[in-house]
C-alpha cells in the first residue's frame, strides 16, 4: 500500500490552525472594506499568455504550468528546448500572483465598473519555488489595489491599511519600508544606463540574501562597469532618518528629472501620513522590488525583528499594468499580505487570542433517552444566542465523553442526569478550572459562559 503525502511546499490544516488563519483573514478584511474596498474572486487558472512576461526573468520561472489535455506528444516531439516544450503543450497556468489576474478582469469589465476601483481579493496562488520556512509553494495573498487614479492619496491609505492590520494582531515592531520605482531609474540615469533598469534592479532587490558583494559580483556580470557599481554603493549607503535620506537622494541624483519627481512623491506620502502611524514608514533606498510593471511607491512589510521571517507584505505602484491587456494610461496601486508567514509570525510570538482558537464552547453529555431531548433544546437555545453548543453524537459512558470535550478544547460541559431532570436543573462544569455548579434550567441563557 502506498503511503499517502502532500507535495512539497503545500500543507493541510486542522481545524485549530484554520480558525487561526481565519482570525488573520477576518482582521485584514475587516480593515480592507473599512477603507472602501469590493471583494473579488478570479480563477485558480489563468492562460499562459497572460501572466508569462509580467513578473520579470525570474518570476517567469516560477509559473506552475498546467500540462493540456488530449493528444499533446507530437507538439512536445517538435520543441527544441525545455521553454518551448512548455510552450508548446501548456497553455494554462496557476496563478502566480492575485495583480495581474486583477489587471486582466479590469480589462475585460471596464465598461461595467466604476472608476477608480477600489478591490480586495483573498485567495492561494502557486509559485515554483524552493519550499523553506516561510516559503511555500502554495500560499494565500491578501492584496487591496486602486486602479483608475493618480492621486498619492491611495499610497497613504495602503499605507495605512498595513498600519492599521499589523497593530490589530498585536504585531509589535513591524516594519513597512518604502521606495520609488523612479528613484531607481534616475540611478540608472546616472550612471548612464537606463536600459539596465531591470537588471540593477533584479540585483538590488538581492542585497538581503547575497550581500554587497553578491550584489557587485551580479551587476558587474550584467554588464555595468566598476565605475558604475561604485555609484551604485553609494546610493545603497544612504544612511539617516526619512527627512535625511530624501535630502541625501537630492544630492546623488540631481540632473535626474525622474529621480527628483520620485522623492518628491515619497516626501508627500510620508507627510501625508505623519501622526497617523503607530510605526511610521522608514525609507529604504535598497528596496527595489524587482517585478517588471512597478513605476512609482513600492513597499515591503517586514515581520518584527524577534522572527527570522523577512517579508510579510508588499505593493507598488504600476502606472500602465493594464496596458499589458489594451488599455493604456490605467494608473493603479497595490498592497498584499502574506497570510503564511503572519500565520507564523503570530505562531512565533504567541500572538493569537484565545478567541481565535475558540470553537465549541458547551458541550452537552448525551445520558439518556429522557435527557437528550431536553439538552437539545438547550443546545438551540444555546445556538439562538449565538453561543456555539453541541450535544454528544452517542450515549456512552461519562469519561468518554468528558475525554472528548478536554481533547476538542471545549471549556464548559453540562451534565443532565436523573436529579438534575427530576428537579429541572443543570450541572456546568468548567473543564478549566474543574469547578462545578447547579443552575436552574431557566437561567441557562443568563450563565457568563
Amino acid at each position: 500500500m502506498i503511503k499517502p503525502s502532500i507535495p512539497k511546499g503545500t500543507r493541510d490544516f486542522g481545524p485549530a490552525v484554520v480558525k487561526k488563519r481565519q482570525y488573520i483573514f477576518q482582521t485584514i478584511r475587516e480593515t480592507f472594506e473599512l477603507f472602501g474596498f469590493q471583494p473579488l474572486e478570479t480563477p485558480a487558472m489563468e492562460n499562459l499568455s497572460t501572466l508569462t512576461g509580467k513578473y520579470g526573468e525570474e518570476g517567469d520561472k516560477l509559473i506552475f504550468k498546467i500540462l493540456d489535455n488530449g493528444e499533446i506528444l507530437g507538439r512536445a516531439q517538435q520543441a527544441k528546448d525545455s521553454r518551448e516544450l512548455a510552450t508548446l503543450i501548456c497553455e494554462k497556468a496557476l496563478r502566480y500572483d492575485l495583480t495581474i489576474p486583477f489587471a486582466r478582469y479590469v480589462v475585460m469589465n471596464q465598461h461595467e465598473l466604476a472608476l477608480p476601483f477600489k478591490r480586495y481579493q483573498m485567495q492561494p496562488v502557486w509559485r515554483a519555488d524552493r519550499p523553506q520556512k516561510g516559503r511555500y509553494r502554495e500560499f494565500y495573498q491578501c492584496d487591496a489595489d486602486v486602479v483608475g487614479s493618480n492621486s498619492l492619496l491611495n499610497e497613504v491609505e495602503l499605507l495605512m491599511i498595513y498600519d492599521r492590520v499589523f497593530t490589530k494582531l498585536g504585531m509589535q515592531g513591524y516594519e513597512v519600508r518604502v521606495n520609488n520605482r523612479k528613484i531607481l531609474s534616475g540611478l540608472a540615469e546616472k550612471i548612464g544606463k537606463p536600459e539596465l533598469l531591470m537588471d540593477i534592479t533584479i540585483a538590488i532587490d538581492k542585497l538581503d540574501k547575497i550581500g554587497e558583494a553578491g550584489v557587485n559580483e551580479e551587476l558587474l556580470n550584467r554588464g555595468l562597469s566598476q565605475q558604475d557599481v561604485d555609484i551604485i554603493n553609494n546610493f545603497l549607503r544612504i544612511e539617516g532618518n526619512n527627512t535625511e535620506k530624501l535630502q541625501q537622494l537630492q544630492t546623488l541624483l540631481q540632473g535626474s528629472t525622474v529621480a527628483q519627481k520620485g522623492i518628491e512623491e515619497l516626501s508627500f506620502v510620508l507627510n501625508s501620513g505623519l501622526g497617523r502611524f503607530q510605526e511610521a514608514p522608514i525609507v529604504d533606498v535598497t528596496l527595489a522590488r524587482g517585478l517588471n510593471y512597478y513605476t512609482g511607491m513600492i513597499v515591503e512589510a517586514k515581520a518584527p525583528a524577534a522572527v527570522k521571517m523577512g517579508s510579510i507584505g508588499g505593493g507598488g505602484r504600476y502606472d500602465d499594468l493594464t496596458g499589458l491587456f489594451g488599455l493604456p494610461g490605467l494608473s493603479g496601486v497595490g498592497i498584499s499580505f502574506g497570510v503564511d508567514r503572519i500565520y507564523d509570525v503570530l505562531e512565533e510570538l504567541q500572538l493569537f487570542p484565545s478567541t481565535a482558537q475558540q470553537g465549541t464552547k458547551v458541550l452537552f453529555l448525551n445520558l439518556g433517552e429522557q435527557a437528550l431531548p431536553v439538552a437539545f433544546n438547550h443546545v438551540m437555545q444555546l445556538r439562538d444566542k449565538g453561543i456555539a453548543a453541541e450535544v454528544f453524537h452517542e450515549q456512552a459512558k461519562m469519561d468518554k465523553q468528558m475525554k472528548y470535550a478536554d481533547k476538542r478544547g471545549i471549556p464548559y460541559v453540562v451534565i443532565i442526569g436523573e436529579s438534575e431532570l427530576q428537579e429541572n436543573m443543570l450541572s456546568i462544569k468548567n473543564l478549566q478550572t474543574g469547578e462545578q455548579q447547579k443552575i436552574a434550567a431557566g437561567e441557562l441563557l443568563g450563565f457568563a459562559f
